[in-house]
């Protein structure tokens, strides 16, 4: 895991667990999960796209940012 990422987390009391390159798990501080990260790589750069897990097993895209700290943000 890269520091930013731990900065993040200890910042804005969230956990972004690793599920595979490119990919974190968004929880919160009782452990209960909140949503994914996703870096996507294109012509125009990095970005992170942010989606938030609803019940019945169905996520909202919340948006895409060029930060990974605007993204996180909106697990807040």
């Amino acid at each position: 895991m890269r520091a930013p990422l731990r900065d993040i987390a200890s910042v804005r009391g969230l956990a972004l667990v690793p599920v595979k390159d490119g990919l974190w798990r968004v929880t919160g501080r009782s452990g209960a999960v909140l949503g994914h990260i996703e870096r996507k790589l294109d012509d125009r750069g990095e970005s992170f796209a942010a989606r938030r897990l609803l019940p019945a097993t169905r996520t909202l895209d919340l948006g895409t940012f060029w930060q990974l700290a605007d993204a996180a943000d909106c697990f807040r």
